[in-house]
């Protein structure tokens, strides 16, 4: 039986997301974003029989929650509390590569949403806002220790929100500022309420970031993500905002160009190599069905990318820059799952 938290789990772009991984039978995937455990479950069921997935998550409530959801695939899932920003050395400490696809899924999950992490004001809650518990720094750290130039610099780059200064202002003269609601009610009457969004939605945004480096992490994860695909395996990234949408499609289209030398160079000089292929040019979104059953869906943009490279190649191309390893990968578990794959598979 599930438990309440995993009912409530509504998976985004789930279909658009199997479809772009590819997902195969005996196939090998990493879930960066665990969470509720809502792709993990339908990747293992599609990459049945011999599917192997490999999830991490930062939160350790979000990983046990996704842990009871998964009890049925235990023997082919390997759950790791950890931040994705760590992949390559997950991936290389439990000979988990090269994968067939990598999924990274960029929103809170509904477990965070409805705690007492402080992620919503939609109830009161302390100004938290850490995904590992663990970690020392909160939001109520920078609200409350910042100055007013720094924390109008964390509202505005983070969250673009151009009263930034006003906002700032107005919590340094109200500190301490403990609680969601608090800081909630507090940006409203500073800078007024127009439309359905709430004014404090951007400040929120931005010291979650701020609070868990979502921005430099996701930059160095994607660059660690490709060294870890094989020869035609999958990354699939779903974005939120459109800070983080930018960091994926500039890293894309980057890593699918055949020259990356500034616009005015006459001849070029670059010696890129092109290792990604792009599988959507046009960003993928929610269905209207899908944004009525879950509103959450509304902000979501899935882009994927396909590797044209070998495993060895991505080590000659990549070798003295960001992933460099000489360990050959045994394959957790995968020569007696691939064998028996391929018994079950001639059988049928």
């Amino acid at each position: 039986m599930e438990s309440k938290s995993t009912v409530s789990h509504k998976p985004v772009l789930l279909q658009e997301s199997l479809k772009a991984l590819a997902v195969e039978p005996g196939g090998r995937y990493v879930d960066c974003t665990l969470g509720g455990g809502g792709h993990a479950a339908a990747i293992l069921e599609k990459s049945s029989p011999g599917g192997q997935l490999l999830g991490i998550d930062a939160d350790p409530t979000a990983l046990e929650a996704a842990r009871e959801r998964l009890q049925v695939y235990k023997e082919y899932t390997l759950l790791v509390n950890e931040n994705f920003v760590n992949l390559q050395a997950i991936c290389l400490k439990l000979k988990f590569f090269p994968v067939n696809g990598i999924l990274i899924d960029l929103g809170l999950s509904s477990l965070q949403l409805s705690g007492d992490r402080g992620f919503s004001f939609q109830h009161d809650a302390p100004l938290d806002m850490r995904f590992n518990p663990d970690q020392k720094m909160t939001a109520a750290d920078i609200v409350n220790n910042s100055s007013e130039a720094k924390l109008a610099q964390i509202i505005r780059a983070y969250g673009e929100e151009s009263q930034s200064y006003r906002i700032a202002r107005a919590i340094i003269k109200e500190r301490p500022v403990t609680t969601t609601l608090q800081l909630a009610k507090l940006i409203e009457q500073t800078i007024g309420r127009k439309g359905k969004i709430h004014p404090a939605t951007k400040t929120f945004q931005a010291l979650r970031i701020a609070v868990n480096h979502e921005l430099e992490y996701l930059e160095s994860t994607l660059k660690q993500s490709i060294d870890l695909l094989g020869h035609g395996g999958r990354l699939v990234v779903i974005s939120y905002h459109s800070l983080e949408d930018r960091i994926v499609k500039q890293f894309m289209h980057q890593e699918a160009r055949e020259c990356i030398c500034p616009p005015h160079t006459p001849v070029c000089i670059c010696g890129h190599t092109p290792r990604l292929k792009l599988l959507n040019r046009k960003v993928i979104i929610a269905t209207e069905t899908e944004i009525k059953n879950n509103p959450r869906s509304r902000s979501a943009k899935l882009r994927a990318v396909e590797c044209i490279v070998s495993h060895s190649d991505n080590y000659a191309i990549t070798s003295g820059h960001h992933f460099v390893t000489i360990a050959k990968s045994t394959a957790w578990l995968r020569p007696v799952i691939l064998q028996k794959s391929k018994i079950i598979l001639l059988a049928a």
